[in-house]
């Protein structure tokens, strides 16, 4: 995990239960000791904090009421989801839910969004949820293999990006250039491709080659 521990970010953590909230908070401040943390537990109370607040990254439950007083459900988190990634394209998101299944549908809204993306079951240990956090942060995308299977393929920019990259060893600026699109869309190829590899940071070892090796493995390159 990268250390980010010094770093003043500014987290919004939605989650309408008590002491799931406090317990990820306390986590998170162990984490990160200097970060400005709001709570939202309603999708309403939400979207007003992440206008007022702008915060660097948004960690939410997918089951909450709209008001308070109101019933939890997941449809309406899975609208406030969808309205902080068409608001806020380059916020960095970490969906901690028991409905990991569900975000099918959402694949290739995930695969569009310029922030980095993460999710995390709440059954897994919490420790699990601060490594997707960091991911995030990094501004790069990790989700669970089964929202990938039968449901995300290739697409062809991303192969003609492996194919400057690995066997004509352009570098990003040049790829642009060939691709005719922007830098930051070769980046954000990138870390997609990376997800569907299943490559992520792990120190000592250099991203770009382990990226190189498993696309080679899944026959993307020759």
């Amino acid at each position: 995990m990268n250390n980010n521990s010094n770093s003043a970010y500014k987290f919004l953590v939605v989650d309408d239960h008590e002491a799931v909230l406090e317990g990820t908070i306390s986590v998170l401040r162990k984490q990160y000791p200097n970060i400005e943390i709001a709570i939202a537990q309603t999708t309403e109370d939400a979207r007003q904090k992440a206008s007022e607040f702008n915060p660097d990254l948004a960690l939410l439950d997918l089951s909450l009421p709209e008001k308070t007083q109101g019933t939890a459900r997941t449809e309406a988190g899975f609208q406030l989801l969808r309205d902080f990634m068409d608001w806020y394209p380059n916020l960095n998101i970490v969906v901690q839910s028991s409905y990991i299944k569900a975000l099918r549908r959402f694949k290739p809204i995930i695969d569009r969004h310029d922030g980095g993306f993460a999710i995390v079951d709440k059954s897994q240990p919490l420790q699990e949820m601060l490594k997707r956090v960091d991911l995030a942060l990094q501004g790069l995308t990790c989700t669970p293999r089964e929202l990938r299977q039968n449901v995300i393929e290739v697409k062809p920019e991303w192969l003609k990006l492996l194919a400057l990259a690995y066997q004509e060893g352009l570098q990003d600026g040049e790829i642009a250039r060939r691709m005719n699109v922007a830098e930051r869309t070769v980046g954000n190829y990138w870390k997609k491709i990376k997800d569907v590899l299943e490559v992520y940071p792990d120190e000592g070892q250099n991203i770009r080659i382990q990226t190189e090796i498993r696309a080679r493995e899944e026959g993307l390159i020759d």
